[in-house]
């Protein structure tokens, strides 16, 4: 990796990447045509490469290599070759000597402002790939950096996947210099801690982790640092790539690792004492460590007044459950427990159902695959369509089934109720882990009852007790009970009662809150007689 002045120096880590290419030697010699030939060799079947030779100050030789793809061309022309054409004006009737010609050239001549020595092979070869200028200059081992890259991106736009009612509406982008801008004007500390690594052999990707270094935990940075150490793969492509290699139960249905593209949610985050995973090339950002009552909050629900946050906090976890154990449940009770049903319901239930050819377990069943497939249909279509072939595609499929006698109408009003239900998820890797988890509840319950159902529940909660996350507990602050932070899991308290920051953190500073009790505002307007 580069590094260019001003900037602070990350440590290195071999197991990062492989940072020697082969057959480019550790050092060069010195020799403009040495050295370039060993550019060519690895570089020049590539038709958008470019090398330009020219004199620098009329008197020493040089070449500038870049690949037009990814600089700005107009600062090359502006900022490096045209002043390497004359000297400085103070300069001018003074010799310079090659062994002084990097340091004037680095702090009186080019106008870029972030420049690296290197000489390093592996290093120039590095550097060109990932959209910088490298300049050689006869005689000097070696080469200068210069930063021009430049590469197409999109704008700041509002989230796709997490849509906000209230807050802010920006959100992460593919670029990570553009993503880090982001974390930056919301932290204005100076202990905002940036660490870039590279991972991937081939791509060479660069990951940031984010965090406040006298928040955090350096526990926890040090297993972050560690886990992605160990990564050994040819590219990283997306977030969802760190994710599946740092996690700690990869077998379990359930994430254990958040995502966000809300610039807003990461601060949250990192405010609390987490770190965030930043990939350059995704819009996704990693939140880590992350619990199960995390995946059902959303950032409406600090931006407004806790009563209404508590309760739409509550729906939203009512349906959740809701989505889960519906559909196990009507089986249980139309196969094995009909007299729990009222006498009237289950008449209209028995009516329903009179002439569907299959046990209700198939009948639901088939419905549900009916339904997931639809479902991911949509997903997949242009969103131009998308939105009518689910509305249409329900209300055709549904009444011709019903119509047909393949299932019962109050059938297909569970599974509708069950759909709905599934969409109040906010995070979409949970809502796929229900969805899941759906279908061996169904079968359980339509197997054994509702002691089937209950058994699955059973083993569905000692799963979610077993599972941790950088070691903390899943399903915290519920077990171990922690009374801070049940102050913000069933229910949302007040902001001004979150005086300390989430305990299972265990944050180098835990004090969030800076005074204690309930904020009350004077009377300013209130007027002193009656009638005035």
């Amino acid at each position: 990796m580069i590094r260019f002045r001003n900037r602070k120096k990350p440590q290195k880590n071999p197991n990062l990447t492989t940072r020697r290419t082969l057959g480019t030697p550790e050092k060069l010699t010195g020799c403009l045509e040495s050295d370039l030939m060993i550019v060519r060799s690895c570089l020049e079947d590539s038709d958008d490469i470019e090398i330009r030779h020219l004199h620098i100050f009329n008197e020493f030789q040089g070449v500038i290599i870049y690949y037009t793809t990814l600089v700005d061309t107009l600062s090359i022309y502006r900022d490096i070759h045209k002043p390497l054409m004359y000297k400085p004006r103070h300069l001018e009737d003074k010799s310079i000597h090659l062994d002084n010609l990097m340091d004037t050239l680095m702090n009186e001549t080019l106008y870029i402002s972030e420049t690296a020595r290197v000489s390093d092979g592996a290093d120039i070869l590095d550097a060109i790939t990932e959209g910088s200028t490298v300049l050689l200059i006869d005689g000097i081992p070696g080469g200068l950096v210069l930063d021009t890259r430049q590469i197409e991106k999109r704008g700041i736009e509002q989230p796709q996947t997490e849509h906000s009612i209230r807050g802010p509406k920006d959100g992460f982008i593919e670029v990570l210099d553009s993503n880090i801008s982001l974390l930056r004007a919301r932290i204005k500390v100076g202990d905002f801690r940036i660490k870039i690594v590279r991972i991937g052999k081939r791509t060479k990707t660069r990951v940031a982790l984010c965090y406040i270094e006298s928040i955090a935990n350096p526990k926890l940075l040090k297993e972050a640092e560690k886990r992605l150490s160990k990564i050994d793969i040819d590219g990283i492509l997306d977030s969802g790539y760190i994710e599946q290699f740092i996690e700690d139960h990869p077998y379990s249905p359930f994430p254990q690792v958040q995502n966000t593209e809300r610039p807003d949610k990461a601060t949250a985050s990192i405010l609390e004492g987490r770190v965030i995973i930043m990939v350059d090339g995704s819009p996704f950002s990693l939140i880590i460590p992350a619990v199960f009552n995390q995946f059902y909050q959303v950032t409406d629900d600090y931006s407004e007044r806790f009563i209404m946050g508590s309760l739409v906090r509550f729906i939203r976890l009512l349906a959740i459950v809701f989505s889960l154990i519906f559909p196990a449940l009507y089986v249980s009770i139309i196969s094995f427990n009909p007299e729990m049903i009222p006498t009237d319901f289950a008449v209209a239930v028995a009516g329903g159902r009179a002439g569907v050819p299959f046990p209700a377990v198939v009948e639901v069943l088939l419905i549900e695959v009916s339904m997931e497939v639809l479902r991911e249909a949509t997903l997949r279509l242009p969103q131009q369509i998308g939105g009518a072939l689910s509305i249409v595609g329900v209300l055709v499929v549904g009444e011709a089934a019903v119509g047909a006698g393949f299932a019962s109408p109050i059938t297909v009003v569970v599974i509708a109720l069950t759909t709905i239900g599934s969409f109040a998820t906010p995070a979409y890797n949970a809502a796929i882990s229900i969805r899941m988890l759906r279908f061996p509840l169904l079968i359980a319950g339509g197997m054994f009852g509702l002691y089937g159902l209950m058994i699955g529940l059973i083993i569905i909660m000692n799963h979610l007790l077993f599972l941790d996350s950088f070691g903390v507990p899943y399903m915290n602050p519920v077990t171990p009970v922690s009374k801070q932070g049940l102050k913000d899991s069933l229910i949302r308290g007040p902001l001004w009662s979150f005086k300390k920051r989430p305990s299972h953190l265990h944050t180098l500073d835990d004090d969030r809150l800076g005074y204690e009790g309930v904020p009350k505002a004077e009377p300013v307007l209130q007027s002193n007689k009656q009638g005035e």
